[in-house]
């Protein structure tokens, strides 16, 4: 924006400037050709009045002086035919001017002035003077250059200046961009300065800043609630554990037991994630993938799954929380048990390049399905969302296609840990 001002005061200048100049420099040309001609005019006229007083000798002599600079030369046709001065024929101009009168002509070399001197005895006599080019034309290159100069600095020093109006324009507006990339990068702290730019700029910045305390106070808002929702779900959850534990199968209740531990962990990471704001959120996904496989594995047992896992042996630190991990991985693997036969194959991959994989031997799904609130199979499609959400979460991505059993493959793309 900054250049295109610039370029757009430049353009409007030059359109200017030769409005102005070239009128100008056409003009310096015409008043140099008119000095010149005055000057030859009032030339002849003088050598007209030695011409009717003075005699041959006196006649010559003063032509000759005026000769000397040779920059107009100077012809004097006398009534007997003879000529004084610079050595020119009678052109029709001269054998008019005898006829006519004084006047001048202008031709391809110059101009020729003409002054008819009359009341002689011998009849008419034609004083010539003529001006060349370069004599109508003295000084109008250096007057052009000087208005060449005087353009060029003038629509330089316009183009500075409309720079520095630009530069005061452009500044906040990146500074406005700057605290808006901010701001959609998650920090909602930074606010847009006030009071730079011009006053619609100011505007802009505080409706920005207004935006961002409104969206603060929204998400701050949103994360009570979420937390507040999950509180509630302590009394219900004491109710399980006590209907658990007066089972009278041990088994049967300690796996009842366990199930609502877990469910417990679960919302309890739920209420501080929605009242920690964590700036860099980092897991080893090595552990939490092989955590969340010895869970599903109880009921693929039940079900006579054969599940085929292949995990990294050491630390494997992603950009994403273990309990979004977690999630995510209970996401695919619930999609699995929930639309795939018993006994149908698993395979659950996890590479050190940060690829984990989920491939099935089902009948597969559509692409289609891991838009949010789309399912091709009854169930509310937030699976496969979730699993999404968590990829980009970590900048990776999400793919889905076949797989080498023959139902469907998930592919989940995590980033790794970086330093902020």
């Amino acid at each position: 924006m900054r250049w295109r001002l610039a370029l757009l005061v430049a353009a409007a200048m030059t359109l200017v400037l030769l409005a102005f100049l070239v009128p100008l420099a056409l003009l310096l040309r015409g008043v140099a050709a008119d000095r010149a001609v005055s000057a030859a005019m009032a030339q002849a006229q003088s050598l007209g009045v030695l011409v009717a007083t003075a005699d041959a000798e006196s006649l010559r002599l003063a032509v000759e002086q005026l000769n000397a600079d040779a920059r107009r030369p100077v012809t004097v046709y006398l009534p007997d035919g003879t000529t004084v001065g610079a050595a020119a024929g009678r052109t029709p101009a001269v054998v008019l001017a005898a006829r006519t009168g004084s006047f001048s002509v202008e031709h391809e070399d110059g101009r020729e002035v003409l002054v008819v001197v009359q009341g002689l005895a011998q009849g008419t006599a034609v004083v010539r003077v003529f001006v060349p080019q370069a004599e109508l034309r003295r000084g109008v290159a250096g007057a052009w250059l000087v208005l060449a100069l005087l353009g060029t600095g003038l629509l330089a020093v316009g183009v500075a200046v409309a720079d520095r109006l630009a530069v005061m324009v452009v500044r906040p507006i990146r500074s406005l961009a700057t605290v808006s990339d901010a701001l959609a990068g998650g920090d909602l702290d930074r606010r847009a300065a006030v009071t730079a730019g011009p006053p619609e700029v100011r505007a802009v910045a505080a409706a920005l800043n207004q935006l961002a305390a409104r969206i603060r106070d929204l998400l701050q808002h949103e994360r009570e609630r979420v937390a507040d929702l999950s509180h509630r779900m302590r009394t219900p959850m004491t109710a399980l554990r006590l209907d658990a534990e007066s089972l009278r199968d041990e088994a049967d209740a300690a796996r009842m037991l366990a199930h609502v531990a877990a469910l417990d962990r679960a919302v309890t990471a739920v209420i501080e994630d929605t009242r920690r704001e964590r700036d860099l959120p980092t897991c080893d996904a090595a552990a939490v993938v092989a955590e969340r496989i010895r869970f599903w594995t109880v009921l693929a047992e039940d079900q006579q799954r054969p599940v085929e896992t292949r995990l990294p042996a050491g630390p494997l630190p992603v950009a994403v929380s273990a309990a979004d991990l977690a999630a995510c991985v209970d996401a695919l693997l619930g999609n699995v048990f929930a639309h795939t036969d018993e006994g149908a194959a698993v395979a659950v991959t996890l590479d050190t390049h940060r690829v984990l994989t989920v491939q099935d031997a089902g009948p597969g799904f559509d692409p289609s399905a891991s838009t949010r609130g789309v399912s091709g199979a009854g169930s509310t499609g937030l699976g496969l969302d979730i699993a999404r959400r968590t990829a980009e979460a970590a900048g990776g991505t999400l793919t889905v296609d076949r797989s080498q059993l023959g139902g469907a493959r998930v592919t989940v793309t995590l980033g790794p840990l970086t330093e902020p």
